[in-house]
């Protein structure tokens, strides 16, 4: 670990302690935030602006696939790990991002999305850039007892920078227009800056002169696939979001079918999802740090299960707006402390010195898994409906949880989660 991981609090005076755990983790909100902002005007905003301008919804939907770079990201991941330090590769980023929002002011938007696109295109090249240093900064900065609040953090920023760009932004372009809007996301995305500025990374002159040559770095992420239990992780990584993801694919479409209007399901998936998200991730982060990572995991994937259940029942009377409601709330709050819960242990079984690999693994694991579970959750959907779903979608949940905790349990993961598993 580098000078500047978080220690012990017995370790070090109260005073130096405290101000050693505040500055790593205002730096990581800075970051996350920052991805989040694009993130969340891309595909909250800009769908909105899409549709203002006459843009049909298989033009909409086919913006997924400008995203495609976050699914590929384990293919860079060992250059960032290993070429240069972590800020060099973020602080760039950062800028070229900020300067790339205020040139978006320059499009007409009335005349065609082809720019924007590309735009969109750019941007997540860029974020997915970042995110890998990002997360392999945390890794390194962060001890096995400050991960927890870490990755609350990670959870809680990026869905305020999704808030701001999806909300704030799109309420500036209705009241000031794009302009405002695109020089507004500018000056956020340059604010976020600033804490990277000021950030010093120790030196890895070691790591740097051990360099593979590029062509092997091309292809670094499969030595680290092989690693004893990494693939049995991912597995168990994938088994516990998917009963959670195959619900979330779902809630809007039935939510339509039973003729919500779109500014209602905005407000119920949008609005009051992101809040009850950001409370469960600060929930997540306190109880990982509390409670250690298997009662983490155990009790926030039970609570996650059991959530669905309201799921169920609204499926059978979606008109109820009180018990739509109380789905969305339950299940938002225990999905985002299972989350956090999860992304602690991917990041306890992150080797500091190739964090943004391992950790990326572990992340498109999760991204395959909502993939997977969106495809389970339609087929089964069309073949016997939204109770049917939702009930498979509980049951998946649950043994996903009782799965991984078993698994672990026998030690079939990677070696280092040894150390934090049953503490």
């Amino acid at each position: 670990m580098p000078p500047e991981t978080l220690m012990p609090a017995e370790s070090r005076s109260p005073g130096p302690a405290a101000a050693a755990r505040t500055a790593p983790l205002l730096l990581l909100t800075s970051l996350y935030l920052a991805q989040g902002l694009p993130y969340g005007f891309f595909t909250q905003a800009l769908p909105v602006l899409m549709r203002e301008n006459g843009a049909s919804l298989k033009a909409i939907s086919a913006t997924a696939l400008l995203f495609i770079p976050w699914a590929l990201k384990f293919l860079w991941a060992p250059l960032v790990d290993h070429v240069g330090t972590r800020r060099s590769w973020i602080l760039p980023i950062q800028f070229v991002a900020a300067i790339g929002a205020a040139l978006l002011a320059l499009i007409d938007p009335a005349r065609g999305f082809l720019a924007v696109f590309a735009a969109v295109f750019a941007f997540n090249v860029l974020a997915a850039v970042q995110d890998v240093a990002t997360d392999g900064m945390a890794v390194r900065l962060l001890d096995a007892q400050a991960r927890g609040l870490g990755n609350g953090i990670q959870v809680g920023a990026y869905r305020i920078g999704m808030v701001l760009g999806g909300g704030l932004l799109l309420w500036v372009y209705a009241k000031l227009g794009w302009v405002a809007m695109c020089l507004g996301m500018s000056a956020l995305l340059a604010l976020t800056c600033v804490p990277v500025l000021l950030y010093r990374e120790a030196s890895d002159g070691a790591a740097r002169k051990a360099r593979p040559p590029l062509p092997v770095l091309a292809a670094g992420w499969l030595p680290r696939l092989r690693l004893p239990g990494m693939l049995a992780l991912l597995a168990l990584v994938c088994a516990y979001k998917f009963g959670d993801a195959m619900t979330s694919s779902l809630v809007g479409p039935m939510l339509k079918d039973a003729h919500w209007s779109t500014e209602e399901i905005a407000i119920v998936k949008g609005t009051l999802g992101s809040i009850m998200s950001l409370v469960g991730a600060a929930a997540g982060g306190w109880l990982a740090f509390r409670l250690g990572r298997r009662r983490a995991l155990f009790g926030c994937g039970i609570a996650q299960a059991l959530s669905l259940l309201l799921y169920v029942v609204a499926a059978g009377a979606p008109d109820d707006r009180a018990l739509v409601w109380s789905a969305c709330i339950t299940e938002h709050l225990f999905g985002g402390m299972a989350t956090v819960a999860l992304f602690t242990l991917m990041m306890d079984a992150s080797d500091p010195e190739h964090a943004g690999t391992d950790y990326t693994l572990l992340a498109c694991a999760v991204l395959v898994a909502q993939g997977l579970a969106a495809f389970t959750a339609a087929a089964i959907g069309d073949a016997y409906g939204y109770v049917a779903t939702f009930t498979a979608a509980l049951v998946f949940s649950a043994l996903g949880c009782l799965l991984l905790i078993a698994a672990l349990d026998r030690r079939l993961g990677p070696a280092r989660l040894d150390e934090v598993w049953k503490r």
